[in-house]
């Protein structure tokens, strides 16, 4: 297949990527442009996730590029990054169904797991058959989880007793198993859980009236003396230090959903400012126009390079918790003045649907939040420079 690099990517990271790589990421991009870009408007109105997208995302790799047991190749992590911003810049919230699924739930089981948890659980949520969700935030913890969890675990005999509640799960409400993260009520340390979602004890309902990432089924999650086996226990999840392992993994990938969702907006705007007319001629030949498309694109190309930078420091064994953090608060924010210009660009039209624009503009809210917010993610950039810690 043809591969033809993204007008938007500026400085050219693509050509970094194998011929493989480009080979794959085209046949992704095709298939998003065919078959998920002409829905994904309907979807986000109706706060419906279009579950026929499932199979298809399995069938080209998207959910098993990053494991062992699963990857179709040998794949960089900037390769990963730029799967993640194709995603994006079709639909933020088809990213961050991904993003659960392929980053953190499957990204849990493999880094918290056994051997025998990775080789059961991983290459079934790699096909689809099974959807993964991830529960670590609470309805009274978010920002400070390493220290104010409060959904407790207890061990009794063979099995474990869970109990607490949940709130901004993804995937939750149509899911099979969600990663669980409770503190043991014997030695007060967080650990993993894989839940069934049909475990008695357990319910989760759709967080409704939602402005940002319609698509995503978020829940609030309740567990009522939800009993789960020894078996089911992540074995290597002992700590939050193990539980913030997989977060500094998927939070640079937040960091490339993040450029994706500037692209998206951005070139919604370009391609309105060739086709409106004012004044008698197109608006991308004022001058105003283009210092706004011209601002975006800067944000852009700026975050894709640190986060191209940030992958290749992962593949080298070499990325720490501040390069993941600095990558998520800068390209967040950056994001969040583009969707802005480009909201600017099509004036009043950018507060509807048709244009896409409002799209990307409402979405971005929720990639500015999650994942860690930005003041969070410079408290751990601020502590790495300085030496001190800030956080309280």
């Amino acid at each position: 297949m043809n591969f033809e690099p993204l007008a938007s990517d500026f400085y050219s990271y693509e050509s970094l990527l194998s011929d493989r790589e480009k080979a794959a990421l085209a046949a992704l991009r095709t298939w998003l442009e065919s078959d998920v870009r002409p829905i994904v408007g309907e979807y986000w109105d109706r706060a419906e996730f279009p579950r026929q997208i499932v199979a298809p995302l399995a069938e080209l790799g998207a959910l098993s590029f990053s494991w062992d047991e699963t990857r179709p190749f040998e794949n960089s992590s900037v390769f990963r990054g730029f799967v993640q911003l194709e995603l994006a810049r079709i639909d933020a919230s088809v990213a961050t169904f991904v993003g659960v699924q392929n980053g953190l739930a499957t990204g849990a089981i493999a880094v918290c797991g056994s051997p025998e948890q990775r080789s059961e659980w991983i290459p079934r949520l790699a096909r689809g058959e099974v959807i993964g969700s991830f529960a670590l935030t609470e309805p009274l913890s978010g920002s400070d989880s390493a220290q104010g969890l409060r959904t407790t675990a207890r061990r009794e005999g063979d099995s474990w007793v869970l109990n607490g509640s949940k709130r901004w799960i993804g995937n939750a409400t149509f899911g099979d198993i969600v990663v669980v993260w409770a503190r043991d009520d014997a030695d007060g340390q967080v650990k993993g859980f894989i839940v069934p979602t049909s475990t008695p004890g357990y319910t989760a309902t759709r967080i409704e009236r939602k402005t940002s990432l319609r698509i995503v089924q978020n829940a609030d999650i309740v567990l009522d003396d939800v009993v789960v086996p020894e078996s089911l226990r992540l074995q290597h999840a002992n700590s939050f230090k193990d539980t913030a392992a997989v977060l500094r993994l998927t939070r640079a990938e937040v960091a490339w959903a993040a450029v994706g969702t500037a692209i998206g907006a951005y070139e919604a705007a370009l391609k309105y400012a060739g086709e409106r007319v004012q004044f008698g001629k197109s608006i991308g030949s004022h001058q105003l126009i283009q210092d706004l498309l011209v601002k975006c694109l800067g944000n852009i190309t700026a975050s894709l390079g640190m986060v191209v930078r940030v992958s290749e420091m992962l593949d080298r064994g070499e990325q720490r918790d501040e390069h993941s953090a600095l990558a998520k608060a800068h390209a967040t924010a950056r994001m969040r003045e583009t969707v802005a210009w480009a909201r600017e660009v099509v004036g009043g039209n950018g507060i509807v649907l048709d244009y896409d624009v409002a799209r990307f503009f409402a979405d971005a809210e929720a990639l500015y939040s999650y994942e860690g917010t930005r003041e969070m993610n410079t408290l751990i950039v601020g502590r790495a420079i300085t030496g001190d810690a800030a956080f309280v």
